[in-house]
This record gives C-alpha cells, structure tokens and sequence, in this order.
C-alpha cells in the first residue's frame, strides 16, 4: 500500500476482501459483483465501490471483478507475495493462545520467535516456536530480519518493551495490552484491547442503540 494514501477504515477491510476473493478463486468462479461481495463480507456495496477507487479502476461497468485479477492484486497490496516473520514478546495464556493460531488465514505471516522473562519457558520450542530471552531481542530482530512484533506483557512493563523493540529495529507493533503505548513517528501501533471490545458490544447490547458494522469514512489516513 506503499503507492496509496488511504483511510484506515479501508485498509482494515482489505483482508476481508481478499479472504473472499481466495474463496471465490478455488470455487473456480469467474467475476464478482460489488452487491454480492457486500451480502458475503457484510460491507455496503456503496462502500466496497468507494473502498476499491482508492486504487483506480479495479473493475468494469456492467461485468463487475475479475475474481483472479482482484484476488491478485491484493494478494500484492496486502503483500501476501513476501512471508512476514513476527515476534511474540509474552508467552502468557494470551501469548500461548496466538502461537497456537498460527495465523491459518494468510501463508505469508508466521510467528518465528518469542521472547519472554519466564526461565521455564526460554529456551523451549512452544508450538514450533523458539522462546528466546528478552536480552535475545535486539539480535534475534536483526538476524530474523523481523519488522513486526506482538505485545502480549503486563501493562506496565508495555511501555519499556516498546522502547527495546523499537531501538531492536522494529517498525509495528500489534499491542494487546491495555496500555495506551506510544513510538516514535514511523513506527505504526494497533491497539487490540479485548476487554474494551467486549464492554462495547455489551453496551449496544443493552442500550438499544445499533451497532454499525460501518466505521466513520473520516478516520485519519494510514499510509507507509
């Protein structure tokens, strides 16, 4: 997504869209169009148009999408073409469960090392997964030539890891603490915090109030 400026809002719905296209592709089906794309990921049609314009014209009028030509363009926007190594710094309950995924849902993203305090655990393979010293970091980032790290720590040590990972080379960071962490510019941070996930929908789910499926389109931009 070097070459596009988009919202942020966009740029997460892009694996959703190439989830489908994958399983377009090896159902052997030919063309798409955007209304059965919306009723199959759950996006207005009117925003999956608005979506893919961000990278021109993806399609044409009165045929729809090309599955193959969609499915592959962004197979490369989401580079799915470049296996991405990721560290886990936490082998907690959390840690163990997102080693245990495997991310089975893209082939170019593997968990390739782990770092933790726990003597019990360094120097173990967990999950087909080397947990290494948090002392290890620096090098193993640099040997590994890994770009994206998973904070799954206690929240107040979050912010001191971040700062390792950052100085060990690090540029994204996917912070499942509740910590609100900061790095300097350059360096991208996605907040996953599941606790306020959950209260959210418990909320709309007692308020009576509807739940969008929509985020607002006036998001700020997410570009690299």
């Amino acid at each position: 997504m070097k070459d596009h400026q988009i919202p942020k809002a966009t740029a997460k719905r892009l694996p959703l869209y190439y989830r489908y296209l994958r399983i377009l592709h090896q159902a052997g089906k030919l063309k798409v169009s955007s209304t059965e794309l919306s009723e199959a990921v759950q996006v207005d049609s009117a925003t999956i148009r608005r979506d893919f314009s961000y990278f021109g014209e993806l399609g044409k009028r009165g045929y729809g999408y090309d599955v193959e030509s969609l499915m592959q363009f962004f197979a490369k926007t989401l580079n799915e073409d470049h296996m991405t190594n990721v560290a886990l710094v936490g082998v907690g309950n959390l840690g163990s469960a997102l080693l245990k995924y495997k991310f089975h849902q893209s082939n170019s993203i593997r968990i390739s090392a782990a770092f933790d305090v726990n003597e019990d655990l360094v120097g173990r393979i967990v999950d087909g997964v080397p947990v290494y010293p948090m002392d290890d970091m620096k090098e193993q980032v640099k040997i590994q030539q890994i770009d994206v790290a998973i904070l799954t720590v206690p929240a107040q040590h979050s912010q001191d890891l971040v700062n390792e990972l950052v100085k060990a080379g690090i540029k994204g960071i996917l912070n499942f603490t509740p910590a609100r962490i900061t790095a300097p510019k350059g360096v991208l941070i996605q907040n996953v915090d599941l606790t306020n996930e959950l209260q959210t929908l418990i909320y709309f789910l007692h308020s009576g109030n509807v739940l969008s499926h929509e985020e607002p389109v006036e998001e700020p931009s997410l570009s690299e």
